[in-house]
C-alpha cells in the first residue's frame, strides 16, 4: 500500500511537471529583480516556472517583450509604458499592478535641501517620464515652478521659475548613483538606489509621496492577457508570501499595490 501511494505521488508530481509552463520575465536590477525571484518561488508549485531576466536600463525590457524574447516584464509605471508605446509603437498591455517605489533625492554633499547652494548641479533621469517625475518632485518641494499644463512629463525647458538657478544634468537613470561625487543632488529611482547600496529610508534627504501616479505594473504582449499563465503570474505576485517579503525587506521604501 505504501509503495502504491508513493508511486501515485510520484506520478502526480511528474504529471504536474509535465504540465508546467516556462516563461521569461524581464526586470530591472534591485527590488524588481529581488521581488520577482520570490514570485518565482511561489509560482513554481502553481505550475509556472519563471526565468527572471535582468536588464540594465529602462528601454530594452519593452523591446525584448515586443520582440518575443520574454513573455512579460515587471519594472515600469504606467506613464512610462504609455510614453514608450506612443514613441515606439509597442502593442503591450497591463495585466496587474505591483509596487510603488517613491523616488528619492540623494547627496554626498548636503543633508538638508535648505542648504542647497544657488547654481547647484541636479542630476535627473534623461527619459521623459522619470525626468518629469523628478521635476515634479522638485516642484512639490518648492525648488522650482513648472509651466502650467505640462502634465506628468515636463522637461527642464518647462521650468517657469528656478529661484536658485539650479543646473540640470540629464543622465541615464541607472548611472545616477555614480553622479553623487560630482552633482550636488541626484534624484534616483528606488531600484537603482537599492542596487547601488543606498537605503531610501536612511540615505534619502527627501522622498516622493507614496500617493502618486507611478504604481508599477506587470506587462505582456497584447493578445496574451487571457493566457492561463498570466493569471498565475499575477496571483503569485499578489500572494501573502510576496507581500510579507516586500514589507520585511524594504521597511516602507517599497509599497505594495494590493
Amino acid at each position: 500500500m505504501l509503495r502504491l501511494a508513493t508511486l501515485t505521488s510520484l506520478l502526480a508530481l511528474a504529471a504536474a511537471a509535465a504540465m508546467a509552463e516556462d516563461i521569461k520575465v524581464g526586470v530591472s536590477p534591485g527590488e524588481h529583480a529581488e521581488i520577482m525571484e520570490e514570485v518565482a518561488k511561489v509560482a513554481a508549485p502553481m505550475g509556472l516556472n519563471i526565468d527572471v531576466v535582468e536588464f540594465s536600463d529602462y528601454v530594452i525590457p519593452n523591446t525584448a517583450l515586443a520582440d518575443g524574447d520574454i513573455e512579460a516584464n515587471s519594472f515600469q509605471h504606467v506613464p512610462y509604458l504609455d510614453n514608450q508605446m506612443k514613441d515606439r509603437g509597442f502593442d503591450l498591455v497591463v495585466v496587474g499592478t505591483t509596487i510603488t517605489t517613491p523616488m528619492g533625492i540623494y547627496s554626498d554633499k548636503i543633508d538638508d535641501l535648505a542648504t542647497l547652494d544657488d547654481g547647484a548641479k541636479v542630476a535627473i533621469p534623461n527619459d521623459p517620464t522619470n525626468g518629469g517625475r523628478a521635476l515634479l518632485l522638485l516642484q512639490d518641494l518648492g525648488l522650482v515652478t513648472l509651466t502650467e499644463g505640462t502634465g506628468l512629463v515636463p522637461s527642464p525647458l518647462d521650468i517657469a521659475e528656478n529661484p536658485k538657478g539650479l543646473k540640470f544634468l540629464e543622465l541615464d537613470a541607472a548611472q545616477l548613483p555614480r553622479t553623487l561625487a560630482d552633482a550636488d543632488i541626484a534624484i534616483i529611482n528606488t531600484n537603482y538606489a537599492i542596487a547601488s547600496g543606498l537605503s531610501p529610508k536612511d540615505d534619502a534627504i527627501a522622498m516622493e509621496k507614496a500617493e502618486n501616479p507611478y504604481v508599477n505594473v506587470i506587462v505582456v504582449r497584447k493578445g496574451d492577457e487571457d493566457q492561463p499563465w498570466v493569471k498565475t503570474l499575477v496571483d503569485a505576485y499578489h500572494s501573502d508570501e510576496v507581500k510579507a517579503f516586500i514589507d520585511n525587506s524594504y521597511q516602507g521604501a517599497v509599497i505594495t499595490s494590493w
